[in-house]
């Protein structure tokens, strides 16, 4: 009896969370016949396992509510705002009730027949106004089919998080194991043995994402809870909105969630509260009378961002600068010189709201310095665009996993460290001439292209004195401001799991965590807001600029040796980073030239003739999701780029022009031109290897499905669509795209050992 008890607390708590939702809806829309079945559907199921689990209390309650739906579906009621708020009262108290039997705790039973009794006090529909027949309508089989898909499920188990936390501690210390074989083999160059490590780096890589999957849950999870926030706001304040939510497929770190809950409440209540008009206001500025507010999730990369847009009035900058020199007249002088942007950031200010009344609410800045260290406490930042008379949008940016980080693998204070990569906006070599370091007392100012910023050295921090200058910065951008960390080297970057450091480690407040590359050895994830708040640094200088003329920001190009012996330049902006790769990595392989990095292949211009085996280091290259390798021999330094350039000879090469830098004519490459020049994989058609087969048919067919000019994959991402699908003849039928049907049986039209076939057939179908 336990165990079913505490399967159906966990099966009502799971609905409980998207009901709220689902009630606001039928409101919204009383036709809606499936999503009242829905609600229905609910209710019946806890008064029937009430009965039998001995619950009297939940059964009354239950069964009241199910005899309203009852005559709501029967068209003796009518789904008004009274009836909608009874039922929601009703749904709350089953919620209470539900967590106090988890606990284990008595509650009160005051007030539950209230409730049962405001359901029977809602007026019954007029039967002059509504028409019903005496004889049963058929259901439309249409509205049977959304119903029972609304009540399908699929399959699933529950695990505790401590499970699923040690399962992806587990696969990180196997990716690791990887990683250290494969640096080992690379010595031993065995053809052999490199087929057999890249089948196991395939399943390895399968393996993490999978468990990594395991941790993710759909973004509606934090959404579900906000249409009845926003009714319940509106209601209290006696405004109408209209909520609109989008991207709740979108996955996200359950923990993630979790930190994201709180500020997205009180982001949601303040937009309702101070930020749309009352419905007078809002049609004496020829707008809607209802409010419209959207909540928007989408994925960018390993980024997740979240929109909360109103269309009501904006922030008032001059009222929120008003207030702070009411209260502290000795800002005047600062406030005085702060730019819109700057002044909008003022709603971060702890006590600080754009109006000045007080409402049961939260007002809009009250409060917000704490959403805004939540965020930031996750990782994210928070930003604003205010539309006076329009709107505000609250933008968060979080990373899509909190589990696994993209970090920079540096050098600084005699130690080696890893920086979260998104903190970071550049990093430039200090003796490269693009930075000037300056020594102001104690402390140290960064000259970076006219802007000055204050520089960290960890060694200060730590207590260590530098043994000698630092010899690159990392320019580190937060939401306060940016500054540049001193390093004495820059190692890689990599994708690597995130593990709690010792407590007396992570007191030190310069840490987020620890991490463990691929040679095995721990390192320490430094907490770039910690080192910060440690070093005392104050933004509002580090932001002034260098020179007080206005001059426009030139164009940078990065200055290096190529592979020929010639100097060249490139736009430093098509510069993702450069890289040191190590020897074998690039190889001319399948008519092509390709670098084998981070568990892939990318292609690798081979112009100015290349000679594959002695790369050692590349320039990778980004535009539009599409990525090249373009290898150097070193790279010198980064330059402004003069305004005049002479055009090539020949429009159609790589060379754009030549460019004069310190007297010397140097040959501009193009960027566009080298993308343009190459096949890349990413623009090739997916191909879907469906059914029981498939890890069969990647093991075998993959190298000639992509030799027909095909990109292959076992699952489909969201928003993909492949063009064509690979099955087992028995299979093809049920594939969701048309599908090539692959024989068992030789001597049938299509063999599956068959590689010319195979390949006349996918051109066919691509022509």
């Amino acid at each position: 009896m336990d165990d079913l008890l505490q399967e159906f607390i966990a099966e009502t708590r799971e609905t409980l969370e998207a009901l709220s939702g689902e009630i606001v809806g039928w409101e919204a829309d009383p036709t809606d016949r499936a999503r009242l079945d829905s609600i229905f559907r609910f209710v019946h199921t806890i008064k029937g396992s009430c009965g039998f689990l001995d619950l009297p209390r939940l059964a009354r309650l239950s069964h009241a509510a199910e005899d309203a739906l009852a005559a709501v579906r029967g068209g003796d009621r009518v789904p008004d705002s009274a009836l909608v708020s009874a039922i929601l009262a009703i749904i709350d108290r089953i919620g209470d009730l539900v967590e106090a039997i988890d606990a284990g705790e008595s509650l009160d039973d005051g007030g539950e027949a209230l409730l049962i009794a405001a359901l029977d006090a809602v007026p019954a529909a007029a039967t002059s106004a509504v028409a019903v027949p005496s004889t049963a309508t058929p259901p439309d089989p249409s509205m049977l089919a959304a119903t029972a898909q609304r009540a399908g499920h699929k399959r699933s188990v529950r695990l505790s998080v401590d499970l699923l936390d040690r399962m992806m501690s587990g696969v990180s210390d196997m990716v690791l194991a990887r990683n250290q074989l494969a640096r080992h083999l690379r010595l031993i160059e065995d053809p052999r043995l490199e087929a057999m490590l890249e089948r196991l780096s395939l399943s390895v890589d399968e393996l993490r994402d999978t468990v990594t999957r395991t941790r993710m849950q759909r973004v509606e999870a934090l959404f579900s809870a906000l249409p009845r926030l926003a009714r319940d706001s509106a209601s209290s304040l006696g405004k109408a909105v209209s909520l609109v939510i989008e991207g709740g497929d979108v996955e996200l770190d359950r923990e993630m969630i979790e930190l994201l809950r709180d500020p997205l409440v009180h982001i949601v209540r303040n937009a309702v509260d101070h930020g749309l008009e009352d419905r007078a206001d809002r049609i004496l500025a020829g707008k809607p009378g209802t409010g419209e507010l959207r909540v928007v999730a989408r994925q960018a990369g390993n980024l997740i961002i979240i929109d909360i847009v109103d269309d009501g009035r904006g922030v008032d900058t001059d009222r929120l600068v008003a207030k702070i020199l009411r209260d502290q007249p000795s800002r005047a002088a600062e406030l005085r010189g702060l730019d819109e942007e700057a002044r909008l950031r003022l709603i971060f200010e702890p006590g600080l709201s754009s109006r000045d009344e007080v409402t049961a609410l939260s007002g809009r800045g009250v409060g917000m310095d704490v959403v805004k260290a939540n965020v930031e406490q996750a990782g994210g930042r928070i930003s604003l665009v205010n539309r006076p008379g329009q709107g505000l949008t609250v933008s968060l940016e979080v990373p899509l996993t909190l589990a696994i980080l993209n970090a920079v693998l540096v050098d600084a204070a005699g130690t080696r460290f890893a920086v979260p990569r998104q903190s970071v906006d550049e990093i430039v070599a200090v003796d490269g001439g693009a930075v000037r370091v300056d020594r102001v007392g104690t402390g140290s100012i960064v000259l970076l292209r006219g802007q000055r910023l204050p520089m960290v050295e960890l060694g200060d921090l730590l207590d260590r004195a530098p043994a000698e200058p630092p010899r690159y910065l990392a320019i580190v951008s937060l939401r306060e401001g940016r500054f540049a960390l001193a390093l004495d080297g820059v190692r890689d970057t990599q994708e690597l799991v995130v593990k709690p450091a010792a407590p007396a480690v992570m007191r030190a407040g310069l840490y987020a965590g620890q991490m463990l590359p691929d040679d095995g050895l721990p390192i320490l994830l430094l907490d770039c807001s910690g080192i910060a708040a440690k070093a005392g640094l104050t933004f509002e200088q580090a932001q002034a600029q260098a020179s007080a003329s206005v001059a426009v920001e030139p164009v940078r190009a990065l200055l290096f040796l190529d592979v020929d012996g010639e100097r060249r330049l490139i736009v430093s902006d098509a510069v993702d980073r450069i890289e040191k790769v190590a020897a074998g990595a690039v190889r001319s392989l399948a008519g092509g030239t390709w670098l084998t990095i981070d568990g892939r292949s990318v292609p690798v211009w081979a112009g100015q003739g290349v000679v594959a085996e002695t790369v050692r280091t590349v320039l990778r290259l980004q535009a539009d999701g599409l990525e090249l390798a373009y290898p150097v021999e070193e790279a010198v330094e980064i330059v402004p780029l003069p305004d005049e350039l002479s055009p090539a000879a020949d429009p159609h090469g790589i060379i754009a022009g030549l460019a004069v830098v310190a007297g010397e004519p140097i040959e501009m490459v193009d960027p566009l031109a080298l993308f343009a020049a190459l096949p890349v994989a990413a623009e090739r058609p997916l191909c879907l290897l469906y059914g029981s087969e498939g890890a069969w048919m990647e093991a075998f067919l993959k190298p000639t499905i992509e030799q027909a000019g095909y990109r292959v994959v076992r699952a489909v991402n969201p928003g993909e669509r492949p063009a064509i699908a690979l099955a087992i003849d028995e299979e093809a039928d049920s594939a969701p795209v048309p599908a090539l049907r692959l024989s068992r049986s030789r001597g049938q039209p299509l063999y599956r050992y068959d590689r010319g076939a195979l390949i006349a057939a996918l051109k066919e179908h691509r022509a």
